[in-house]
């Protein structure tokens, strides 16, 4: 599966998750989002990618389990990092968060689409295999 690079760091290549139906819905809403909101993002996705180390809970929160987030203000990008592939973080969606906590169904969505993504990655890997 060709993969939609936000960033390539040193230490992490970040990138947007797939859903099952083809769409890329943490690109669409990176697209979608001013300019220097795009530029405060790409900032943190340069932290993450070069140093892979987080340490300001006001730019990178923890939603437990595995997931994580790209914080920019009000603006949410969930991310995880893949399974099947090396030094990848995968941006799952985005979201402009209107309460304390992050809604539930946000983080759902988040691992719904990642794991969409990684049985994509994963059927792409067995199938390279049998060749």
């Amino acid at each position: 599966m060709t993969r939609k690079v936000a960033y390539q760091g040193a230490v992490f290549a970040i990138a947007f998750a797939r859903e099952q139906c083809g769409a890329y819905p943490g690109c669409e809403f990176f697209d979608g989002l001013a300019q220097l909101d795009k530029a405060k993002l790409m900032a943190l996705f340069r932290i993450a990618g070069d140093h892979g180390k987080f340490f300001n809970p006001e730019k990178f929160g923890d939603l437990r389990g595995g997931l994580f987030e790209f914080k920019s203000f009000h603006i949410r990008m969930p991310f995880a990092y893949a399974k099947n592939e090396r030094g990848l973080i995968l941006i799952t969606h985005g979201f402009i968060k209107k309460k304390a906590k992050t809604p539930k169904e946000e983080i759902a969505r988040a691992w719904r689409i990642y794991e969409e993504d990684q049985a994509q990655t994963k059927l792409t890997i067995v199938g390279k295999t049998k060749r």
